[in-house]
Formats: C-alpha cells, structure tokens, sequence
C-alpha cells in the first residue's frame, strides 16, 4: 500500500490543511467546537501522537500515590513541523497548552489532601461535554454539562438521563497529563520507535509497581510546589532535561528516578531491566531523543527532515 509508520510526536512535513479528518461525525463535532477553546486545538486534534502508558491501582490510596507520581512526565522527540525545526523538542507537548483549559493541564487538586475518586468525578462533572451517542448517532452536546444531564435537564435532549456507557464516553473526552478510568493513563510522552515504547513502560512499571520504588520517587517529588511543576510543565518542551530546576538541572533528577525505576524492575525479578537501555541512554548524555534528531538535521541529513521517514520507520 506504499504505507508506513514514523516514531514520532508530530508530522514533520504536513500542516492542517495537508491533513484529512477521518470521516467520523463525532469528530466533525469535536473540530467544529476545539477551535473556540483554544488556538492550538486543532494542532493537537491533527497533527500530534502521543503513546499512553496504562497502569493499574490496586486502591483509592494506591490510585492517589501513582496519580501523583505520573503528573512529572513528559518524553521529547518532536522537533520538526512544517518541514523544518519548530523551536521545540516536544512541539506536540506545547501543543496542549493551549488547546482547552477545562479538559487538560496538571490538575494541582491532584495534591491536595482531599483528593481521591470524588474529587476526580467532581472535576470531571464540570469539564464541557462534546457529544451523546443515541439511535446510531451522534448528538452535539459542546459546551454542555454533565450535570445537567444527570438532572435530565441536557438542552440537547431535555428529559433523557445518562447511561454508565455515556459516563465512560464522557471521561474520554478529557485530557488531562493524567487521565483516571479504571486504570491509570500516562498521556505525557510523544510517540518514539519501538525501542523507546519499550523504554518507557519499563520506566514506570519499575517506578510504580515496586512499593519501595514509588515511595522514594513521592519521597523526592513531595517538596515540589505546584508553581515549580508547572515551571517543569512549560520548559520541559523547549530545553528537555537541560531545564533548570532547584539548585541544578532536571538531568539530574532524571538520574535519580531512573535508578529508582531500575532497582524496581530488578525487584520484581523478571530480568526487565534491558529494556531501560534507551532511556539509560537518554539520561546518561542529557540528550533527548528530539536533540538527536536535531544534530542530524544540522549535519548528515544537510538540513532536510526527509531523512527521518527511514531514521523513525517501523
């Protein structure tokens, strides 16, 4: 079919209009209302890929301790669009930041003591909805609330109450660096090739499914102010893991968690740690996988992003 798939963040060539919309109707809603919440929404709708680690919680507690882990994650190798570098190393990550307030960001909340699954649902109940699904279609419900259609009061359809099915379509429509479902999603990496798939779900199992490993990366992350993660929120996409941060640079907070990650997975005992050898990688130069792309691009490649379709081809 003459296809193929690029390991990376955001199209390195085409702009919107080179983009076609998948002939979904719920996506002609979705695109008709993100260009009013936001300037980039459409960037992010089109022309981003991101992979999602999903893990599971085994509690309310235990959901609330590895939320808080995840908000601190991002993966950079996006730094070309249009044809040329963009200024970032994560332009899809740069991309959220204005795309629509009510459904992304960091979520603070996350940190206050209160949190847990209601807080979550109560933030959720107050993010605009996009749509209903009834009678094979799909009804624009942007802007709305589901509040409202819990009362049976939803202007779209006055009288109608939810469906638990129209609770978890609802919650797919939020996006947040976290996502919660039954299971936590990670939603803070670009898309990368195989080998760094494979390097950051090794990363955060070994973070997160080792007690000891988890406690020690709250331990380090809990002086963290919210105005410093979101310093992290906002550098990150432009100087990776050069950011400054406290009394040096995120790189070396990065070595620490890595080694963290890597004692976990050595405790679970199934000889997973191979699969850190890119991110170890990563960490050990200080140089993101969108720095790598950038130093061929000024070199080998001659100042042309064609070359990245074999470089980061599955």
């Amino acid at each position: 079919m003459g296809t193929g798939f690029l390991g990376i963040g955001c199209p390195p060539k085409w702009g919107l209009r080179d983009i076609p919309m998948m002939p979904k109707a719920r996506f002609e809603i979705i695109t008709n209302y993100m260009p009013k919440v936001g300037s980039l929404a459409l960037d992010v709708a089109f022309r981003t890929c991101t992979v999602q680690v999903n893990l599971d919680f085994s509690s309310e507690a235990d959901m609330i301790r590895k939320f808080r882990a995840n908000c601190n994650s991002s993966v950079a190798n996006s730094p070309f669009t249009d044809g040329k570098p963009n200024g970032y190393l994560s332009m899809r990550s740069h991309f959220w930041t204005d795309t629509d307030k009510n459904r992304t960001g960091m979520l603070p909340f996350v940190f206050d003591d209160s949190f847990g699954f209601e807080q979550y649902v109560d933030y959720s109940l107050n993010v605009p909805m996009y749509f209903v699904y009834r009678k094979k279609k799909y009804i624009d419900c942007s802007g709305m609330f589901f509040r409202d259609f819990m009362a049976g009061k939803l202007p779209s359809i006055p009288g109608e109450h939810p469906t638990f099915n129209d609770w978890e379509v609802h919650l797919g429509t939020i996006y947040p660096e976290v996502r919660l479902k039954r299971y936590l999603e990670m939603r803070g990496a670009d898309g990368g090739p195989f080998r760094s798939l494979c390097a950051l779900f090794a990363f955060w199992v070994g973070l997160l499914y080792d007690e000891v490993s988890l406690q020690n990366f709250l331990d380090i992350t809990t002086d963290w102010t919210s105005q410093e993660r979101q310093l992290l929120r906002n550098k990150v996409p432009k100087s990776g893991l050069k950011t400054p941060f406290q009394d040096g640079l995120l790189r070396d907070v990065a070595e620490d968690v890595l080694k963290l990650a890597k004692d976990g997975l050595e405790r679970r005992g199934f000889k997973e740690t191979g699969f850190l050898n890119a991110v170890t990688e990563v960490v050990r130069t200080g140089v993101t996988p969108a720095e790598k792309l950038l130093e061929l691009y000024y070199g080998k490649w001659g100042e042309s992003v064609d070359p990245v379709f074999e470089e980061l081809l599955y």
